[in-house]
């Protein structure tokens, strides 16, 4: 590949930002560019995705094909990307001839491979699960679990896992055996089983001059390792917010990155929290800030990756319930009659992706609805719950993916 070498930007506000992905975090990024005044263009595949209609160009191409990459480089002074599908060895040729990208590669190399991720959070300091490398050893295609790790178990793919996919929960060794020779025993993640009391999340940007921004804490409600549900704020005490701030501030700053990263936790009963995975992108569990805080997490990041300030993150509410709207069926249909029942709740804001099939488990769309709750009787995360399954009974009717708690 020849690579035509490309001045690096300077230190004003870069105008014209490249991403990699035209999904519906493009989408939702090229919604907010428009406000910022910068231009957004996209890599992606397919006319017919998301982000198309409402960038302000688009490079066909597949998101690991970094000549489509470099020609996007050629109409934007910066990078960023949608998700972690990337050829990264092509994109460090194109850095090394001055294209800049947000995050910078030395800080997501260690992040696309989930061993080596949680390797270097653990090198940071923080707080993780145990985990190990099941590899495969020439002669012996029995897994053995060291230091304790025990069952259950998980496992994971250490690559492209995304939305539960590649991710299993395993009961016993003969079970892990079986699921590892599906695959034909490629190199795994074996973590730590935690029987947590809640899953939380954090949503962080640092900028160009190292200022730090991070978001209310949310509740995540997940089943089989998707997640359906986010109540911001999580009810936590001052106490653990401070911590988890305090972590998202040590990863942020130790991998000197620039741009917006989703962080989960897991919180145990016993009052420990524990980093499980993070996404260097904006994040599911943020998109409740489009309708419910001061900036949206899409309008930071690239703050963020354009060298603005940061914007505020709080809430502009008392709180609001974030329901991921999942496909439940094959088919071709825009569910307008759901849509139009889920928008006539009252301060519920739905967000339609614009996708053409639906299949199970794709995300068609979200909703969000803004809490202002003085009930003496109901907690504002009673209410979400109350609401959540209300957009939930609407949606999937009678094919409720899993059963209401």
């Amino acid at each position: 590949m020849n690579v035509t070498l490309i001045p690096p930007p300077s230190n004003q506000t870069l105008t014209r930002v490249g991403v990699i992905g035209g999904g519906q975090l493009a989408w939702m990024m090229a919604s907010a560019a428009k406000n910022l005044g910068v231009s957004l263009v996209v890599q992606t595949p397919h006319n017919s995705d998301p982000a198309v209609a409402i960038a302000t160009d688009t490079v066909l191409g597949n998101i690991a094909d970094a000549i489509a990459t470099q020609e996007l480089a050629k109409r934007c002074d910066v990078i960023t990307f949608e998700n972690e599908f990337i050829d990264l060895d092509a994109l460090r040729v194109l850095a090394e001839a001055g294209v800049c990208f947000r995050p910078r590669l030395e800080a997501l190399a260690p992040l696309l491979d989930k061993f080596e991720q949680l390797s270097q959070l653990q090198g940071l300091g923080l707080p993780v699960p145990r985990f190990e490398a099941l590899t495969r050893v020439e002669g012996d295609l029995n897994p053995q679990i060291t230091q304790g790790l025990g069952y259950p178990v998980v496992l994971k793919a250490r690559r492209h896992g995304y939305d539960g996919q590649g991710t299993f929960i395993i009961p016993d060794a003969a079970t892990l055996k079986a699921t590892w020779a599906k695959f034909d025993y490629p190199p795994m993640l074996l973590q730590e089983f935690i029987p947590f009391e809640r899953e939380l999340a954090a949503i962080a940007a640092r900028s160009v001059t190292g200022d730090v921004a991070i978001y209310p804490i949310v509740e995540t409600i997940q089943h089989d390792q998707v997640c359906h549900r986010v109540i911001a704020p999580a009810k936590i005490s001052t106490h653990l917010q401070d911590q988890i701030n305090r972590l998202a501030h040590t990863l942020l700053h130790g991998l000197d990155v620039v741009g917006l990263f989703g962080i989960e936790f897991f919180l145990t009963a016993s009052g420990e929290v524990l980093v499980n995975e993070i996404a260097p992108r904006t994040h599911n569990s943020g998109h409740f800030s489009l309708d419910a805080c001061h900036t949206s997490q899409f309008e930071q990041h690239l703050r963020a990756v354009s060298g603005l300030p940061l914007g505020n993150p709080d809430l502009k509410c008392g709180g609001a319930v974030m329901v991921n709207l999942l496909g439940f069926e094959l088919a071709e249909n825009d569910y307008l009659a759901k849509r139009e029942q889920l928008a006539a709740i009252p301060q519920a804001k739905v967000h339609w992706y614009g996708k053409i099939q639906s299949r199970p488990g794709r995300k068609l769309g979200h909703v969000t609805v803004l809490i202002d709750t003085e009930d003496p009787i109901h907690t504002l995360q009673e209410e979400a719950q109350a609401i959540a399954q209300q957009i939930e009974s609407i949606w999937y009717g009678d094919q409720l993916p899993y059963r209401h708690q």
